[in-house]
């Protein structure tokens, strides 16, 4: 147990878990923030507003192919 704590309090351990953080950040939590973005703003956004969810949904281009098959925002059906 000592050699684990010590190895992650050591230079090494620490980039490695920021690494881990880092990656963790850009492929799963941001993108689904975006994703959630997108869904409450995407029929009442103004030009400017979509070209920036391009320019996110470009820039978390991966983390959105990984969280894609788990996330369903297809519209409701209308009652007719």
């Amino acid at each position: 147990m000592e050699f684990i704590v010590s190895n992650l309090l050591s230079e090494t351990g620490l980039v490695a878990l920021l690494y881990l953080v880092l990656s963790g950040l850009y492929l799963l939590v941001l993108p689904a923030l975006v994703y959630f973005y997108l869904k409450s703003r995407w029929y009442v956004v103004s030009s400017v507003e979509r070209l920036f969810m391009y320019f996110l949904v470009f820039f978390f281009f991966p983390g959105m192919l990984l969280l894609s098959p788990v996330l369903n925002f297809r519209p409701q059906r209308r009652a007719i």
